[in-house]
């Protein structure tokens, strides 16, 4: 676990994948950077690869993590995400082992590893409850609880799943919180999350496919915040 890495719960999670980039990353992530400061909140987002300086360069409040990276050292490795190379774009920290670019549990840890040297925070993603806490077992900073079959559906987790994964997790590790994911799509899924007693939530779809993706923005960290101070105020 990076210990230098700082966030506050609530936190969120915005993850355009493969759907935006460039000019019009810079501008979606200004809103989200307004918005963030707007309700206090800390917002990671895992922009394409080359976009990471862009930016981390032209924000002050989100956190820009890479979407992902390999263990390797500098040296031989064509086509292959260095560490030090993210880190020095101005990434804050990297997700790993999305349902989307699965790694097994042996190179999590190499990598988790490797984050941890180049002073770069981990987020990362597990499928199952069992896969959860395996990987809390190798202290990552941050931890993703999304059910790989409700990716992209709109479906949400059930109250078991959140409370059990938390709960799992917390007696491995306290100091490790858990985002849950799959299936947000507006600010009422982030609301009902939130109230569950998450930590976190995050999206792609429900900003990424909508047709105001901005709104969409303000709407579900009004709830992020709405939420989490119905619970803890």
């Amino acid at each position: 676990m990076y210990k230098d890495f700082k966030i506050r719960p609530p936190f969120f999670e915005i993850g355009p994948k493969a759907f935006l980039y460039g000019e019009g990353m810079l501008k979606l992530a200004k809103v989200i950077d307004k918005t963030a400061a707007k309700y206090d909140l800390d917002v990671i987002v895992t922009p394409q690869y080359t976009d990471i300086k862009l930016l981390a360069d032209n924000t002050e409040r989100i956190l820009v993590f890479a979407q992902h990276m390999d263990y390797l050292t500098p040296g031989r490795g064509l086509g292959s995400v260095l560490p030090e190379a993210v880190k020095a774009a101005g990434a804050k920290g990297v997700m790993l082992n999305h349902a989307e670019k699965k790694l097994t549990l042996d190179v999590v840890e190499k990598t988790i590893k490797r984050a941890d040297e180049v002073g770069l925070a981990t987020i990362v993603c597990a499928d199952t409850v069992e896969e959860l806490c395996a990987i809390a077992k190798m202290s990552p900073n941050l931890l993703v609880a999304e059910p790989t079959e409700l990716i992209g559906t709109g479906v949400t987790s059930d109250a078991n799943y959140v409370t059990e994964t938390i709960r799992q997790v917390r007696e491995i590790n306290p100091d490790i919180m858990v985002l849950q994911g799959a299936g947000i799509s507006n600010g009422q899924d982030v609301y009902n999350t939130i109230k569950l007693g998450a930590q976190a939530t995050g999206t792609t779809s429900g900003i990424m496919k909508s047709d105001k993706p901005y709104e969409m923005v303000e709407e579900m960290l009004f709830n992020l915040r709405k939420a989490w101070n119905e619970l803890h105020n």
